[in-house]
């Protein structure tokens, strides 16, 4: 799962680029999360953000839940 902040909040249209992504607006920022399969589906998201003009402010690889590392033992 990765967060994707873009500076500006976007409207309806440029967020219909994303139909994969969910989107939070935040202040004066977009961020876009969602499940990317591999890092070609990442490039492709980063890609479309470039396309529009975007301002890209951050990526981030986050987790959906707690891994194995996160077991009480």
């Amino acid at each position: 799962m990765y967060a994707i902040r873009i500076k500006g909040q976007l409207g309806a249209t440029a967020l219909s680029a994303f139909p994969s992504m969910a989107y939070q607006l935040m202040g004066g920022e977009t961020v876009l999360t969602g499940w990317l399969q591999d890092r070609s589906a990442l490039f492709g998201v980063l890609a479309q953000i470039e396309r529009l003009g975007l301002e890209l402010l951050e990526v981030r690889q986050v987790r959906a839940g707690p891994g194995p590392c996160d077991a009480d033992s």
